[in-house]
């Protein structure tokens, strides 16, 4: 019975591997066509009323739309005002100036700002945010969001100020500082390889790390480094932060003294106007002013400057929609989540850089427009994810794969971690998944519930590499809606590897 329920409640999942990798079906339909089936089985497989089904899917709903899609299009009318704006030109001069090469810039913004924007804001911020960037500096735009989905799969735990394992130790009891530190030791391995992998990518073979190894070693230390410190000595919250900063910093002198002379054919290709340009300080802070806004604001109104948090925070709505036991409450806070911030830090940014309101409002429209379909396959995703869960489906799923495998089950624990982040594409919802039961198999198994706890997290981020969700968070970032299919076939083998590697690693820690 319980593997007929396991094979049942797989089929969404399966539906939506098949649709996207093999059928080549767009995101918002395969994952429109996968809610459809989730409702179908939920009622008639495992009776969820229809109440609670079609509450379940309205939950969803909301919860994509408030913060996930919110602090998505924020981010691209971010970066889509910058571009009206002539901003992204000065950026792109800057940036060569520190280097032409593209495996460089890759591990500058695609590595360091986008482990940073994870870090304070999470929701997609960092792959949609440094994969539209690396697109308009010339890379190509397929390797370009690749590698910030590969990049993004490890600082997802410590992402939007620590809240997975703030949220994991408030579903197990376990304390924030001993997952942390759990964490760290866990993804330690797949931390490092990372920066290398993303080279590998992006420079299309294994030669590509011919004349740039020292300075991805550099960036690969420089996070790994001070974020393992960061987690071991302080906690949860500064790991991301911490590592990112230190490592953006790292890279740019590592550029600097190792890589004076790129090869041409990883070059990216500066205009005439643009090289004729001269930039003063002063331009420079403009043409940056919106990410720098974002950074300072998301700080500020962070739990790190707790009386200006505390002062904003009040300002929520508390509501629960689901009508059958166990829903969850939805919190809509209107001022202190990443969406609003990233909105006004843009909009103060556009009017510094001379953007009249009306042209805002049309990149706003615009921004809207062009990403509609990502809005649906996120809504439908994170409706799925809630039905799954609320009919008992995930849960299913994840007690077959505690019987079946027994006394090897640290090597899965970071794959069922992996299919919570895959179904809801949150490092913070798979933690209210799994955490509970992760924690609660390695007791009975004899084990430490704080390692299987940190291994839930360490899935979490590796699945959201193939979450469809974040692939099509990934495709309108390079103004490619309707190419997740392509997308998710090209990351998928470097999921199987880090899964398989975060597996073998969980299991050693055991011994």
């Amino acid at each position: 019975m319980l593997f007929f329920k396991f094979l049942m409640a797989i089929l969404p999942i399966i539906w939506l591997i098949i649709a996207l990798s093999r059928l080549k079906m767009p995101g918002y339909k395969a994952c429109s066509i996968a809610l459809v089936l989730t409702m179908f089985l939920a009622i008639f497989f495992w009776k969820l009323s229809g109440v609670s089904t079609m509450t379940g899917v309205l939950e969803g709903i909301l919860n994509a739309l408030w913060p996930i899609c919110l602090v998505i299009v924020a981010a691209l009318f971010t970066y889509n005002l910058i571009l009206r704006t002539g901003a992204m030109d000065f950026i792109k001069e800057m940036l060569a100036g520190v280097s032409m090469d593209k495996r460089v810039l890759t591990l500058i913004i695609g590595w360091g700002f986008g482990n940073f924007m994870e870090g304070m804001a999470g929701f997609g911020t960092a792959v949609a945010i440094p994969a539209s960037m690396l697109a308009g500096l010339g890379l190509n735009p397929f390797s370009a969001v690749i590698s910030c989905l590969v990049a993004n799969s490890t600082p997802t735990a410590f992402g939007s100020v620590g809240i997975p394992l703030v949220t994991v130790s408030a579903v197990t009891g376990i304390g924030a500082n001993t997952l942390a530190a759990n964490t760290a030791i866990i993804e330690a391995i797949l931390i490092f390889v990372s920066p290398f992998v993303m080279v590998f990518i992006v420079g299309g073979g294994i030669k590509a790390l011919k004349g740039v190894f020292l300075i991805t070693v550099v960036a690969a230390l420089s996070f790994t480094v001070p974020a393992y410190i960061t987690a071991t000595a302080v906690g949860a919250e500064l790991p991301d932060i911490v590592g990112s900063i230190c490592c953006m910093i790292c890279t740019v002198v590592a550029a600097k003294i190792f890589n004076k002379e790129p090869q041409k054919e990883y070059c990216i290709e500066i205009g005439d106007k643009q090289k004729k340009q001269t930039l003063s300080l002063g331009k420079a802070m403009q043409a940056w002013c919106p990410f720098i806004l974002i950074f300072l604001m998301l700080m500020f109104t962070s739990t790190l400057c707790a009386p200006i948090h505390d002062a904003i925070a009040v300002f929520k709505t508390s509501t629960s929609v689901y009508a059958g036991k166990g829903g969850n409450t939805l919190t809509f806070s209107w001022i202190n989540t990443p969406g609003i911030i990233i909105f006004i830090a843009a909009i103060i940014g556009g009017i510094i850089q001379g953007a009249k309101i009306s042209t805002m409002f049309d990149v706003f429209k615009g921004t809207l427009k062009a990403n509609w379909k990502t809005i649906v396959t996120i809504c439908a995703v994170m409706s799925t994810a809630k039905v799954m869960s609320y009919s008992g489906m995930i849960s299913d799923i994840a007690s077959l794969l505690v019987v079946v495998t027994g006394g090897a089950y640290p090597l899965i624990s970071p794959l069922i971690g992996a299919i919570g982040g895959f179904v809801t594409g949150s490092g913070t919802s798979t933690s209210v998944l799994f955490g509970g039961l992760q924690a609660q198999t390695a007791q009975n198994l004899g084990l430490s519930g704080g390692w299987m706890a940190a291994a839930n997290t360490l899935g979490a981020g590796i699945g959201k590499m193939i979450c469809p969700q974040s692939i099509a968070i990934g495709a309108s970032a390079i103004n490619q809606s309707g190419s997740e299919s392509k997308i998710l076939r090209s990351v998928f083998k470097y999921f199987v590897c880090y899964i398989v590697i975060g597996g073998i690693v969980c299991f050693i820690g055991t011994l």
